[in-house]
């Protein structure tokens, strides 16, 4: 746990550097989240990092089909319900939020690093482990650091904290598949090469019927719905190449 608890705080870290110094001006940029400035994705990360909090410490384990429900239950997408939580509390500014995402993200890496990493716990449509909790919100940090990046101007340099969020992607194309009503023609397995160019290799238990080789930063861009497919040098060989690069994501609901 402590690679990842260690990803997560540079992750963090990374992004400070960028809202830190943001005036009126920055927290008003449009981003590539369609309706939402800078201060928005900050307030989103600020709650979805105190949703952490909540599932790491046990606060949510009344919720037996996660804090949604199942599929079958919910009333409400995920992204609405996110989307209706950031339209009722942007209007605190975005000093106000950048304190906010600050104290939760301190308290939700001590609270996963104080947690036994195999332990189950409630997230938002299900229960997971608090190391894949802790994967999920790496992944869903340095989305959204993108997001804010882009918005604005800056670029960054990717860097091996991708591998967690490969890792995650890969390992949750399962469930991908099932939330598609889609079934695996069988194992896959990832051929990629790191920011650094080292080979990053995923390899299931059993033989693998499919393999996707390429970039890694490029498959999380992909699996962070950031970059089509087709807009990337990914290839791949076997039945389910087309389907995984479709479906492929970087967080667990």
């Amino acid at each position: 746990m402590d690679d990842l608890v260690a990803a997560l705080d540079q992750q963090h870290a990374e992004l400070a550097t960028l809202v830190d110094g943001c005036d009126d001006a920055d927290w008003q940029q449009p981003t590539r989240c369609e309706g939402w400035d800078v201060a928005s994705v900050l307030l989103h990360l600020a709650q979805t990092d105190e949703l952490g909090l909540q599932s790491a410490t046990g606060a949510l384990d009344h919720h037996v089909n996660g804090v949604l429900g199942s599929r079958d239950e919910q009333t409400v997408t995920v992204d609405d319900a996110a989307a209706d939580r950031v339209a009722n509390e942007r209007a605190a500014g975005g000093d106000a939020i950048r304190e906010r995402w600050h104290r939760s993200s301190v308290a939700l890496r001590e609270a996963i690093s104080a947690g036994d990493p195999h332990r189950r716990v409630t997230w938002v449509s299900g229960r997971l482990s608090l190391r894949t909790l802790a994967a999920t919100r790496l992944s869903e940090c340095w989305i959204h650091t993108g997001d804010i990046a882009a918005a604005l101007g800056i670029e960054l340099a990717p860097s091996d904290r991708l591998r967690h969020i490969a890792r995650l992607a890969w390992r949750t194309l399962p469930y991908a598949f099932e939330r598609d009503d889609m079934s695996m023609a069988g194992p896959v397995a990832l051929d990629l090469v790191g920011p650094q160019g080292d080979a990053w290799k995923f390899d299931p238990d059993q033989p693998a019927v499919t393999t996707i080789s390429g970039s890694a930063v490029e498959f999380c861009d992909v699996a962070a719905r950031r970059v089509a497919p087709e807009c990337t040098s990914l290839t791949g060989s076997g039945p389910d190449v087309a389907a995984v690069l479709r479906l492929v994501r970087t967080y667990a609901l």
